[in-house]
C-alpha cells in the first residue's frame, strides 16, 4: 500500500539517458535511420510519438510502401530502393504476401528491437530542447504519456524524421512551408493561388463482406450530402484502403496546428461515404458489407519543409541532374494535389514523370544553420514542387539509409554533419553502396575486397543468349510490346520470331532505345520496319542493318496490331524484361504523357511490365548469342541492371552453376558478400496489394561454400533476400573459395551481381 501527500506541487519522473544519434521520428525514415546507424555500432535513441512504429506505413495509417516504381507504371527499370528498406519489403514480402497492415508492424518493429544499439521510446512525443549554442542541439525533452515519465535525451548529433519536423522546429532551423512562386527557382509546374499551395491529410477505411445483412447508422458528424465530394459518382464497394486516397482534406488549413480540425473533416467525409455506399440503395452489394476499419490518425502528406545547403527543385527531377554529392535517388511523379482535396472539382492529383529516376544530394539532409541536425523523411530540403515526388515513404526511408551512414561517419570522425559531405564524401557513397544502396552514376571502388585480388575468378558455364524459347503460348497485340534486350557495341544480331496473323496484314517493328544510356524510356528510334503477313503462323527475320554505339539496351518493338499475336517463353532471365504500352491511371499513365501546356516536363511514352504471372519474354532467337552476362560483371561495382544487366548469369544447361575464385598465395578471410537478384523492378507493395511470390523468381535460395580443400565452410537453404552476409566464426585461411550454387527454377538461371570477401567484419 502506497499514502502519499504532499502541499507542494509533484514533478514527473525524471530520466535522462545518451547516446550517439537520437532519431526523433519512428517513421520509415527513422525506422531505416535508426536501424542502419546501430548496425554500424553507432548508438541510437529512437523517439516515436504512436505506439508503434511505421508512421503512414503503419497499421495506424495503412499507406503502401511506394516509391521510384511507383506501381511498375513509369519507364524507372529495376528502381526498387536497396539496403535495410529492401530487406524489410523483400522480408514482408516472405511472411506477409497478402499485405496484412499488422504484421508489417511486427516486422518494422523486429528490425528495431533486435538491435542492442537501439533505445526505443515509443509512446513518447518530443516538445522541448536545449542548445548549447545558437547552432548545436545539446538535449531534446520528451514525454511519455503511458509512463507518465519525461525523457532528456543528450547526443552531439540528432536527426529529425518527425514529419513535422517539430526538433528542427524547436531549434530554430529554417524551413519553408507552402509553394514557391514560379520565378523563385524557375518551376514551370509550381502552382498558383487557386490550385492551392499545401496538400492535404488522409483517412482510410477498410470494409469487408461477412455473408449476412448488416445495417449501419451513420453517426451525427457524418457527412450526409454526398454531392459536396464532385468525385461521388466514382464511389464503389471494391475500393478500399489507400486506394481511398483521394479522401484528402487540409491543404487550405494549418496542416501543423490544425491536424485535429483536418482528421475530424476526414472522419466525416469516411462515415458520409460510407452512409452512401450502405444505405444509397445504389450499391445493392453492400447489404452483406460491414466497415471494418477507420483510421484513427491522418495520413499526413505535407507541412514543413527544411533548407539544406541545397535545395531539390523540378528541373533536378525531369533533367536527372547528376550531383557529385548524390547518396539516394527518386523516381515518383512530381505528384501534386488541389489543396480542397476531396471538395475539388479538380482531379484528385497531378502526376508528371521523368525519364528515369534522379539523384539526391547529400545536401538536402543537413540543416544549413542548425550545425547537428539531420533532415530525414519528408521534411528534407526541396521546393514544393520537387517535394510532390520526394515525399513518398521508400524514397524517404532510402535518403534516411544515408542519414544513418553519415550520422556513423559523423561519429568516426568527430565532425558534423556538413563536414562529412566535404571531407568524407567517397566514404560516405562507398558504405551507402557496400550495404546495398543503388546510387546513380557511382560504382563501388572497395580497396578492401579481396575479390579484385583474386589471380583467377571462374565459372562452371556463362549464359550465352542464342534463344528464348518458346512456351506455345502466345500474346495478342491489343497494345504495343517491346522487348528489352542488352546489346554490346557493334552489329546487331538478326532476330527470328515466329508470328501468327489472324488474316493478311502487316506489322511494324521498331528498334528503339534511350536517349540517356542509364534510362529505359524507348525515346530514340532507330529503325523501323514494315513486315507485310499472311494469314496464320510464320516466322519472320527482323534485320537491322545498324551499328549499335555502345553496350546498352535496346528495345525491339512491337506496334500495335490486334490481328497479329506473338509468342510468349516461360524463361525469365536477370536483366531481361518485356514492356508493354498500356495504361496504369493510379500514378497518371496514360500510355504517352503529352503536356497540353509548358510545365517544364517531357512528352514520351510509357513502356511498362505486367505484373507477374504475367509479362513473360517474347519468344526469339538470334543469330549471334547475347553475351552480356559475364563473369567479369561481378566486379563492376553496380549491383543491378542498369545500362546493362550487371550480372552473371549461368547457362540453363549446367546443372550444378558454380564459381570458383583463387589467390595466388593463401589469404585470412573473416566475411563473405553475395548480392543476388531479388527482382528491383517489383515494387512490393507492402500493404492491400498481394505479392505472387513469397521469393522473388530470380533469387538463388541454396548454395554452398567451399574452401581451397573442398570442405564446406557455409550452407544456405531458403534465402530470400538481396545482399547474404556470411560472418565466419573463425577465419579461413584459404587459397580458393567455391561457391555452388542452385538455379531458382527451371526457367530462372542462377545469377549473381557481386561477390565481397573480406579479412575482417566490415
Amino acid at each position: 500500500m502506497i499514502k502519499d501527500y504532499i502541499p507542494e506541487k509533484r514533478v514527473l519522473k525524471n530520466v535522462e539517458l545518451q547516446a550517439d544519434l537520437v532519431v526523433i521520428g519512428g517513421g520509415l525514415a527513422g525506422v531505416c535511420c535508426a536501424v542502419t546507424a546501430a548496425r554500424l555500432g553507432v548508438k541510437v535513441i529512437l523517439v516515436q510519438d504512436r505506439p508503434i512504429l511505421g508512421g503512414n506505413c503503419s497499421s495506424e495509417v495503412r499507406l503502401w510502401v511506394l516509391g521510384a516504381t511507383s506501381h511498375m507504371g513509369n519507364n524507372n527499370r529495376w528502381a526498387r530502393e536497396g539496403g535495410l528498406l529492401d530487406e524489410i519489403m523483400l522480408e514482408n514480402a516472405y511472411r506477409n504476401p497478402e499485405g496484412n497492415p499488422l504484421i508489417f508492424d511486427t516486422i518494422l518493429l523486429e528490425k528495431v528491437v533486435i538491435e542492442n544499439n537501439i533505445t526505443l521510446l515509443l509512446n513518447t512525443a518530443v516538445y522541448d530542447l536545449e542548445k548549447s549554442d545558437i547552432d548545436t542541439i545539446e538535449s531534446v525533452t520528451a514525454f511519455c504519456s503511458q509512463n507518465s515519465t519525461t525523457y532528456k535525451l543528450y547526443a552531439p548529433l540528432f536527426t529529425d524524421a518527425s514529419g513535422d519536423g517539430i526538433a528542427g522546429f524547436l531549434a530554430g532551423a529554417a524551413f519553408r512551408i507552402g509553394a514557391e512562386s514560379k520565378e523563385e527557382f524557375g518551376e514551370k509546374f509550381a502552382p498558383d493561388k487557386s490550385y492551392g499551395e499545401l496538400l492535404g491529410h488522409s483517412i482510410y477505411f477498410y470494409s469487408k463482406d461477412v455473408g449476412r445483412k448488416v445495417k449501419f447508422v451513420p453517426p451525427s458528424y457524418a457527412l450526409t450530402d454526398i454531392k459536396q465530394i464532385p468525385r461521388y459518382k466514382k464511389i464503389n464497394t471494391k475500393d478500399y484502403g489507400c486506394r481511398l486516397w483521394w479522401i484528402e482534406y487540409g491543404g487550405r488549413l494549418d496542416t501543423i496546428h490544425e491536424t485535429e480540425k483536418i482528421k475530424w473533416e476526414l472522419w466525416k467525409v469516411v462515415y458520409g461515404v460510407w452512409d452512401y455506399i450502405k444505405n444509397s440503395g445504389e450499391f445493392p452489394e453492400a447489404e452483406t458489407m460491414t466497415l471494418e476499419w477507420v483510421g484513427t490518425i491522418p495520413g499526413k502528406r505535407e507541412s514543413r519543409r527544411f533548407e539544406g545547403d541545397y535545395i531539390l527543385k523540378q528541373q533536378d527531377i525531369i533533367e536527372q541532374s547528376i550531383f557529385e554529392d548524390t547518396v539516394a535517388f527518386g523516381g515518383w511523379s512530381i505528384d501534386l494535389h488541389p489543396a480542397d482535396g476531396v471538395y475539388s472539382e479538380k482531379p484528385g492529383c497531378n502526376q508528371w514523370h521523368s525519364k528515369g529516376i534522379f539523384g539526391i544530394p547529400y545536401r538536402c539532409y543537413f540543416s544549413r544553420n542548425i550545425n547537428n541536425l539531420f533532415l530525414a523523411g519528408r521534411i528534407i530540403s526541396a521546393s514544393h514542387v520537387a517535394f510532390g515526388s520526394t515525399r513518398v515513404m521508400a524514397t524517404n526511408a532510402h535518403g534516411a539509409q544515408a542519414v544513418a551512414v553519415a550520422a556513423y561517419i559523423a561519429k568516426k570522425y568527430q565532425v558534423n554533419p556538413r563536414e562529412v559531405g566535404q571531407k568524407y564524401l567517397f566514404e560516405l557513397q562507398e558504405e551507402l553502396l557496400k550495404i546495398g544502396q543503388h546510387l546513380p552514376h557511382q560504382k563501388l571502388k572497395d580497396k578492401n575486397n579481396l575479390v579484385h585480388q583474386a589471380l583467377v575468378i571462374s565459372a562452371s558455364s556463362t549464359l550465352s543468349l542464342s534463344e528464348i524459347p518458346a512456351s506455345g503460348v502466345f500474346t495478342d497485340l491489343k497494345n504495343g510490346v517491346a522487348q528489352m534486350l542488352p546489346f554490346h557495341k557493334g552489329q546487331l544480331p538478326t532476330i527470328e520470331i515466329e508470328v501468327n496473323a489472324l488474316e493478311d496484314t502487316s506489322l511494324i517493328i521498331e528498334l528503339r532505345k534511350s536517349s540517356k544510356i542509364y534510362n529505359h524510356t524507348p525515346d530514340v528510334s532507330i529503325s523501323s520496319i514494315t513486315y507485310q503477313l499472311v494469314a496464320g503462323k510464320q516466322n519472320i527475320s527482323i534485320v537491322f542493318d545498324k551499328e549499335w554505339e555502345e553496350d546498352a539496351y535496346g528495345f525491339i518493338l512491337f506496334h500495335q496490331n490486334p490481328l497479329v499475336h506473338l509468342p510468349l517463353s516461360n524463361q525469365r532471365i536477370t536483366g531481361i524484361l518485356s514492356v508493354f504500352n498500356k495504361i496504369n491511371p493510379a500514378v497518371s499513365n496514360y500510355g504517352k504523357q503529352t503536356p497540353t501546356e509548358d510545365i517544364g516536363v517531357d512528352t514520351f511514352e510509357f513502356w511498362c511490365p505486367e505484373r507477374r504471372p504475367a509479362g513473360k519474354n517474347l519468344a526469339m532467337k538470334f543469330g549471334k548469342p547475347i553475351q552480356m552476362f559475364k563473369i567479369n560483371n561481378l566486379l563492376n561495382g553496380i549491383q543491378r541492371p542498369v545500362s546493362t544487366p550487371n550480372a552473371w548469369v549461368a547457362a540453363f544447361s549446367d546443372k550444378k552453376p558454380s564459381l570458383k575464385l583463387e589467390w595466388k598465395s593463401p589469404i585470412m578471410i573473416k566475411e563473405i558478400q553475395l548480392s543476388f537478384d531479388t527482382d528491383f523492378d517489383h515494387p512490393l507493395e507492402n500493404v492491400l496489394m498481394h505479392n505472387p511470390e513469397e521469393v522473388m523468381p530470380f533469387c538463388i535460395k541454396n548454395y554452398k561454400v567451399f574452401d581451397d580443400e573442398d570442405k564446406l565452410i557455409y550452407q544456405k537453404k531458403g534465402n530470400y533476400l538481396t545482399l547474404n552476409t556470411i560472418k565466419l566464426d573463425q577465419p579461413l585461411n584459404t587459397k580458393s573459395i567455391r561457391f555452388e550454387l542452385e538455379h531458382p527454377s527451371d526457367d530462372v538461371p542462377a545469377a549473381l551481381f557481386e561477390i565481397r570477401c573480406y579479412t575482417a567484419n566490415t
